[in-house]
């Protein structure tokens, strides 16, 4: 859907707030970077004023950097507890993510790929998309199967993530853990924003490119129910846009994302 980019966090959070109204048990996958912020906002908005609950809702993150200490607050734990975890009604223990200090790091995102397993799957997972096409932290060259490991990030998402790190990239953490993108194609709706003409070739691939792990977002076009939401900015590769924003129009009020 092509929106301005003031509605494209509206319309994420109106999808998860139906969820919650209809199964208050929902999962949530949760995604950092600046993509989900003004999401997290909306959702904070609704819970104090409207009174949506996520009292009975459980979160999982996408990725986590290895080795950043408990209390860096670019550590993503800490930065999802003060996004959202912090700002709304989880119980405590709701939301996880992997274990970037683990001493055992396979046997670390085995255990959170069980914890996932465990609590039935995810039911609605955010996502942003760096300018290579890289989901979570999957980057180029990622098996399209993959499921929750540890790798090693490029220069170009260490580049992206400087601006978080006083713009220092040799202080961004060479490696990470993240869902993979198995994992992540077993939620079972994924809802992904973008917005500016920084990523305009990277949704022009996810959305009309053919299916490649060197465009890793691509992947989402064999997922059944995937939501891709763009500003004008993110959308000017697309060559179908105009019928994208056609079909957005149109889109009977009952349907949803």
């Amino acid at each position: 859907m092509i929106a301005p980019a003031e509605e494209l966090a509206v319309l994420a959070a109106d999808a998860i707030e139906a969820l919650l109204r209809r199964e208050p048990a929902t999962v949530l996958g949760l995604a950092t970077g600046s993509s989900p912020l003004k999401v997290y906002d909306e959702l904070a908005r609704r819970h104090e004023q409207e009174g949506l609950s996520f009292a009975r809702a459980r979160g999982f993150m996408l990725d986590e950097y290895v080795g950043l200490a408990a209390d860096h607050p670019e550590r993503y734990r800490n930065v999802i507890d003060t996004e959202i975890a912090s700002r709304v009604d989880f119980a405590p223990g709701a939301v996880q993510g992997p274990d970037g200090l683990a001493d055992d790091l396979p046997a670390a995102c085995a255990a959170y790929e069980r914890a996932i397993a465990g609590a039935g799957g995810v039911d609605v997972q955010l996502l942003g998309i760096g300018t290579d096409g890289h989901i979570a932290f999957n980057e180029p060259g990622s098996s399209l199967a993959s499921r929750t490991r540890i790798k090693t990030l490029t220069r170009q998402t260490r580049v992206d993530n400087a601006r978080f790190f006083d713009d220092d990239v040799d202080q961004v953490p060479t490696h990470c853990l993240t869902q993979g993108l198995g994992t992540i194609m077993d939620a079972r709706h994924l809802v992904l924003l973008a917005t500016g003409r920084h990523k305009a070739e990277a949704v022009h691939q996810l959305v009309e490119g053919p299916i490649s792990a060197m465009w890793p977002a691509t992947v989402m076009q064999m997922h059944p129910h995937a939501t891709v939401l763009v500003d004008d900015a993110a959308a000017s590769r697309l060559q179908l846009g105009d019928y994208y924003r056609q079909t957005f129009e149109s889109k009977p009020g009952w349907q949803g994302l």
